[in-house]
């Protein structure tokens, strides 16, 4: 069943390939990579899927896996546990075939609180008056020559 979520998304057609983040809510697709945004719809039959996914560029870039900048993807896919597996083809360009791998999220883990000690810096206490004489040497390689 394809659960209501954040999904990790791969894709890839014969041109390249690509990640990006798409939410699966209620029937509806929304998600982006660095250059385009996601949207659509969905419809779920059991373990079954199918889609209409939207995809326009937000950002100049590299050029797209279908080639124009706005595409209509028909999908057609199958959900096991958390992980679904769809391919189509973009309406513009059919002959292009795309794959697509959904990784569902489990959602952020919990931040462990920091159980640290804060220590204060006395700068007063730092050694003085250190001059490239008094620096020591890197443990391999040539020695430096002397300062002049």
């Amino acid at each position: 069943m394809l659960r209501d979520g954040k999904y990790a998304a791969w894709f890839r057609t014969p041109r390249g390939q690509g990640t990006g983040l798409v939410d699966l809510v209620d029937g509806q697709i929304a998600g982006r990579d660095g250059f385009f945004t996601y949207g659509g719809s969905y419809q779920v039959d059991q373990h079954r899927f199918t889609a209409v996914l939207t995809v326009e560029r937000h950002a100049e870039g590299a050029p797209g896996l279908f080639g124009p900048d706005q595409v209509v993807v028909d999908l057609v896919g199958a959900c096991n546990g958390a992980v679904a597996t769809c391919s189509g083809s973009a309406r513009e360009v059919p002959e292009i075939k795309f794959e697509c791998t959904l990784i569902y999220s489990q959602g952020e883990a919990p931040v462990a609180e920091a159980k640290c000690a804060v220590v204060q810096l006395n700068a007063d206490k730092l050694p003085k008056g250190l001059d490239s004489r008094s620096r020591p040497r890197p443990p391999f390689g040539p020695a430096r020559p002397p300062a002049s």
